[in-house]
């Protein structure tokens, strides 16, 4: 048998017979299966800690179903607890369900990666993806008798024997090991690869998953064969972990139509402008290649079908396979809140601090201060009250790109580079005319479809150079700009308005129940789209001289705060033995970032075992936000947690609400954990407790 290893590498054989369990079974869920190969890798020493082999690994499977169809699964990750990168192989009776569209999978791979993983390593992880979209690898694999004989089937495609070299080989291409270059027929394109011929009818291709181990490189050889089915070439650029040769630029030119079969950003993606697009989801292209390609080629004979924009934003469009509706407005949404949030901690913070120096009374005079004093020439109140004012002043100017850069990055999701003009003068004109928030979200997307559409128009080859620069910018902002003064400013500056009293008007159980739905919002997804929407909100109308949006900022950083902490509580604290080594782990980190108002650290625990995280943490969310709205706790600065509590009015009492929303949360999950299990503890998953699976 050939080493399996990468090169210059000192470690184990990427698989091995005790990693192999034949014929078994292994429970009833892919989790149950999880668990037994993350044990039988840890008992070969091949992961430091078994626990954290699964968090990792469900947490990718949190991502998206990892079942392929024909009865596969590959589950896998990259973690700091894997030492080094190892298959473990089960072929299951009964199957197991990990979401594939056509039934449960009897044959699974674990592929785990070390976190530092190098690129030999992953070369080898995603020859076994790829070997693994081929029907005659798949069915030796069942028939195989042994653990041996698995082996040796896996080692055949890690490691297959080299060929005879011929005279027309005797140069070599390169020097050094490179990255897996780009697929093309069924063999690595290389940078070598010559342009198509003029009459060649071809389709490029992007690919790339979140992680960058399996499905990247298996949508990849599933397109190229689906490409060899219909007798058309399919050159794929795969980018993965283990890295990415560009598709040479003449095979892009000549390239008929695009696929974009992607869960992250495209790299480069300008390079594809103007060719007809195909977009969806990776796992697409694994499970319906020939329909994709069939799609991209419709695309390239029609006109009026979706493309690449001109500077690299590929259209929406459902017809040709990408993302649906709702999933992209979410997309887009969320990348203008993604933008916004650095100008309003930077703003937000700057604030707080020149009120903790200067005084709550400095928001009027700072402007005075700032442009008539210098260090040399302190006004009333001394050095204390011009840094403070100094400070004021510029996270309030931090503070007013906010709804400009809502809009300007909801259009540049869009349109990309010619929608950020358009977008940001949306939003000031929404700040302008007193729209606000609202007007932002509108005028962003407004400014996004105008762009999208402007740069479709068929123009002459020499202007098309002005396109992304002058023209798009240009019209686009005219028409946001117009249709935001004539026809939407009033009217959205009304609903503004309106909501704002609303909340100035709310009292008693009003403000209790939007506390509450603050809290819910807060804790269900942990930085997720209903999360930012909150956190948004909060931010949006944050106005020093208005309590109301003061008591609705407290709630929602007050309720933020709960899923980290709660869970520190409950893992480090009040049941340990309930939670693997890892979650104890991240149970002390957990403090920290709770006490810094960032709920992320919850998600370890609540993509390990949603189901009785997230209800326990909206559980404690919604005490939280229901006792700060009671109490009418406020808060002037938009994030830091402890480190703004000199922001905080009515500090004793925003403390009361955090502890005792802190103390439901973690009193749910344990109670959920220890009352309703549907298998073994996690803590059973410890190194020293786990045998080596049956």
């Amino acid at each position: 048998m050939s080493d399996t290893t990468a090169a210059g590498s000192s470690g184990p054989e990427i698989i091995s017979p005790e990693l192999i369990s034949l014929d078994t079974d292994l429970g009833s869920t892919k989790e149950d299966v999880i668990r037994s190969l993350a044990a039988r890798l840890t008992a070969a020493g091949r992961a430091s800690d078994a626990a954290g082999l699964v968090d990792a690994a469900l947490a990718r499977e949190a991502q998206s179903a990892t079942g392929l169809p024909g009865g596969i699964a590959i589950p896998h990750c990259r973690a700091e607890a894997v030492s080094s990168a190892s298959l473990g192989f089960a072929r299951l009776d009964p199957k197991v369900d990990f979401g594939a569209p056509d039934g449960p999978a009897d044959l699974v791979f674990l592929i785990a990666a070390p976190e530092g993983a190098g690129a030999e390593h992953m070369k080898l992880l995603s020859s076994l993806a790829r070997a693994l979209v081929r029907p005659a690898f798949v069915t030796s694999l069942r028939e195989a008798s042994t653990p041996d004989e698995i082996v040796r089937l896996v080692d055949e495609v890690l490691s297959p024997a080299p060929k005879d070299p011929t005279p027309k080989d005797s140069a070599p291409k390169t020097a050094a090991v490179t990255p897996p270059a780009p697929v093309s027929t069924g063999k690595h394109a290389t940078d070598e690869t010559p342009a198509p011929a003029p009459a060649e009818r071809h389709i490029v291709a992007v690919t790339a998953c979140p992680t960058g181990i399996a499905h990247t490189y298996m949508a990849a050889d599933s397109l190229v064969a689906a490409g060899e089915r219909a007798g058309v070439k399919v050159h794929v650029e795969t980018q993965g972990s283990s890295g990415s040769t560009p598709l040479d630029p003449s095979v892009i030119a000549g390239a008929a139509a695009v696929i974009f079969a992607t869960d992250v950003g495209v790299k480069g993606r300008e390079r594809f402008a103007g060719k007809p697009v195909v977009a969806s989801g990776v796992k697409r292209a694994i499970n319906e290649p020939d329909k994709m390609l069939a799609e991209a080629l419709r695309a390239s004979e029609n006109p009026a079908a979706a493309t690449v924009d001109g500077t690299a934003a590929a259209a929406a469009d459902s017809d040709a396979g990408s993302v649906g509706f709702g999933t992209h407005l979410r997309q887009v949404l969320l990348t203008g809140v993604s933008y916004m949030i650095p100008f309003v901690a930077a703003g937000g913070l700057l604030i707080a601090l020149g009120f903790l120096l200067g005084g709550y009374e400095i928001s009027g005079p700072a402007k005075d201060i700032v442009l008539n004093n210098s260090i040399t020439n302190l006004p009333d109140g001394g050095l204390a009250t011009y840094l403070g004012a100094v400070l004021f002043q510029i996270g309030s100017l931090a503070f007013s790109f906010l709804v400009p850069a809502l809009a300007g990055y909801i259009a540049f999701a869009i349109a990309d580079r010619p929608g950020i003009a358009p977008g940001f003068t949306a939003g000031a004109v929404a700040v302008f005319v007193g729209a606000g928030f609202i007007g932002g979200l509108v005028g962003g997307l407004i400014a996004g479809v105008v762009a999208l559409y402007i740069g479709r128009i068929a123009v002459p080859q020499w202007l098309r150079g002005l396109m992304p620069v002058v023209i798009i910018p240009l019209f686009a902002t005219l028409v946001v700009g117009g249709l935001m003064f004539i026809v939407l400013g009033r009217p959205l500056a009304a609903i503004t308005s309106g909501l704002t009293d609303w909340l100035n008007g709310l009292s008693g159980s009003s403000a209790i129940f939007l506390g509450i739905i603050l809290g819910l919002m807060m804790c269900f997804d942990l930085g997720g789209p209903v999360n930012k929407a909150a956190y948004a909100f909060a931010v949006a109308g944050l106005n020093v001289n208005d309590p109301a949006t003061l008591r609705i900022m407290a709630a929602v950083m007050a309720a933020g705060m709960v899923p980290p902490l709660a869970m520190a509580l409950a893992s480090t604290v009040l049941r340990p033995k309930l939670f693997s080594e890892a979650e104890r782990e991240n149970g002390k980190a957990a403090w920290l970032l709770g006490s810094a108002f960032i709920s992320e650290g919850a998600i370890p625990f609540a993509a390990a075992d949603p189901l009785r995280v997230i209800p326990s943490m909206m559980a404690g969310g919604a005490v939280t936000g229901a006792l700060i709205m009671a109490f009418d706790v406020t808060l002037s600065a938009p994030h830091g947690g402890i480190f703004v509590f000199f922001a905080v009015g009515g500090i004793g009492w925003f403390l009361v609400s955090l502890a005792a929303g802190t103390v439901v949360a973690a009193l749910a999950v344990v109670g959920a954990k220890e009352f309703f299990r549907k298998g073994p503890s996690d803590a059973e998953l410890d190194p020293e407790i786990v045998p080596a699976a049956a």
